[in-house]
């Protein structure tokens, strides 16, 4: 697989491998967001032992482990008798010459036996710290890395010397994979979302019609069951957990439409819900006016556009896909994908919002997000609390373009929206996939943007 960006954090890991005395790394994520490829590109050029950890007995684990250490130094195998004397072994070969140690999958190791963090941390305080040589581990459990590793309970507490929490590619990032034009590339990336994986599966000499039919609705294909297969990795019992993201995805978002979606009632429903929060499938969200962890009107939605797009119209449509899988695209998936795409417009929005931020392009705000009360929502609010300005934008994937309605619309909300004080300074933005009506930019005042899919790409480009 191609190796994209990742630019910052292979800095990271070449800064801390190229200096000198001992590191202590930690790379975590979730699965598919290309751990494994970043590690493998900055291991490529260095002296290293990459390990990969498997669900096995844990001898196997452990004389794998150590055949490992001995092949890198061209050892003849020693006989080990616990974790204590493979990370003593490979403490004493590191006196000698340095190396840079990755232990992939690290949670298979804990799993089979928890107190290897412990000899991690022995091999760490007493051996790894004298010497250049650095250490990875490397987790797609995230519940199992931040709590084992990185945890205060962790033996491993306060070692590490840096972490990386890898993270799906934002939509100016998964431009250097999706050859597609501006308004193209965000239709397919609200299919693919910033999954390395899910992104280079993608063909884009073909049309996104045919990606979806080939590389999602096939039965054959990698990512129709996909989402299936993740979950059954990390839940013993995934079934209550599948409904629960599918009615997510269909638009019950109040923790109350999801029970009445699932039937799950509200108590064990808050544990699902925290459960599937914590291997980060799904976000809550509160409006950006309101206090996160007080507010009541919190909703939530899942958090990775593949799984949006698989709970909306592959796991309803499971049976019928079996059986003529380009009706259901022609029938069910085509005519309705413009709603699904216009939530991910609005992220989009808000991501080319906060690069003009970064970039003093725009006035800044420090925070920046949706706000709704009741029926009424604005698509992104931005806050300065210190200059007392607010910024209010809509953001339509419409096939018609905007006119003086939207213009008006969002002038009344603005009344609605209770920040700051009775003379704060108010910005407005309005971001179309389809432009705007002829003289529009006439009869706004200054202190409109109007921002077109071209502007938006110029926002999202690389400086």
């Amino acid at each position: 697989m191609t190796f994209y960006d990742r630019d910052d954090e292979l800095a990271a890991l070449e800064t801390a491998g190229d200096s000198p005395g001992h590191d202590f790394y930690v790379v975590y994520g979730r699965r598919r967001v290309g751990k494994t490829e970043l590690l493998k590109e900055f291991c490529a050029d260095r002296p290293h032992i990459y390990f990969l950890a498997a669900q096995e007995a844990e001898h196997r684990q452990r004389e794998k482990f150590v055949e490992q250490i001995a092949d890198s130094f061209g050892d003849r195998v020693p006989r080990i008798d616990g974790w204590d004397d493979a990370f003593e072994y490979l403490g004493d070969r590191l006196d000698s010459e340095h190396r840079i140690v990755v232990i992939d999958e690290f949670p298979y190791l804990v799993e089979a036996n928890d107190s290897v963090p412990s000899y991690v941390q022995a091999f760490v305080d007493e051996q790894l710290r004298n010497t250049d040589s650095m250490l990875v581990l490397c987790g797609s459990s995230v519940s199992t890395m931040e709590s084992e590793v990185l945890g205060h309970e962790s033996p491993l507490y306060g070692r590490r010397t840096g972490q990386i929490d890898l993270q799906p590619f934002s939509f100016r990032q998964a431009r250097d994979v999706i050859s597609y034009d501006i308004k193209e590339a965000i239709r397919s990336y609200s299919v693919t979302g910033g999954t390395p994986m899910y992104l280079t599966l993608f063909d884009y000499d073909q049309s996104l019609a045919e990606n979806i039919q080939r590389r999602i609705l096939s039965p054959t294909a990698v990512l129709y069951n996909e989402p299936e297969f993740l979950l059954r990795t990390e839940l013993r019992n995934p079934a209550r957990y599948m409904s629960i993201l599918e009615a997510v995805a269909l638009g019950h978002t109040t923790p109350n439409e999801i029970s009445g979606a699932t039937g799950i009632d509200p108590g064990p429903l808050s544990k699902y819900l925290q459960t599937l929060r914590r291997l980060r499938l799904i976000d809550r969200e509160v409006p950006v006016t309101a206090s996160g962890k007080k507010s009541k009107r919190s909703q939530y939605r899942v958090a990775d556009e593949f799984l949006r797009f698989w709970f909306r119209y592959v796991e309803p449509n499971r049976s019928s896909i079996e059986e003529a899988p380009s009706i259901v695209f022609d029938g069910t998936i085509k005519p309705d994908l413009p709603s699904h795409v216009a939530t991910t417009f609005e992220d989009i929005c808000q991501e080319g919002i906060w690069e003009a931020i970064r970039r003093g392009d725009i006035d800044p705000y420090s925070e920046v997000g949706r706000w709704w009360y009741g029926e009424e929502e604005v698509d992104i609010v931005g806050l300065a609390p210190d200059d007392d300005r607010i910024l209010l934008a809509e953001c339509k994937w419409t096939a018609e373009p905007v006119g003086c309605s939207l213009v008006e619309s969002l002038r009344t909300k603005a009344e609605s929206v209770r920040w700051g004080s009775g003379t704060r300074e108010e910005q407005f933005a309005l971001f179309s996939k389809s432009g705007f009506v002829d003289g529009l930019d006439d009869e706004v005042g200054d202190n409109w943007s109007l921002v077109t899919l071209e502007d938006l790409e110029a926002f999202l480009a690389a400086p």
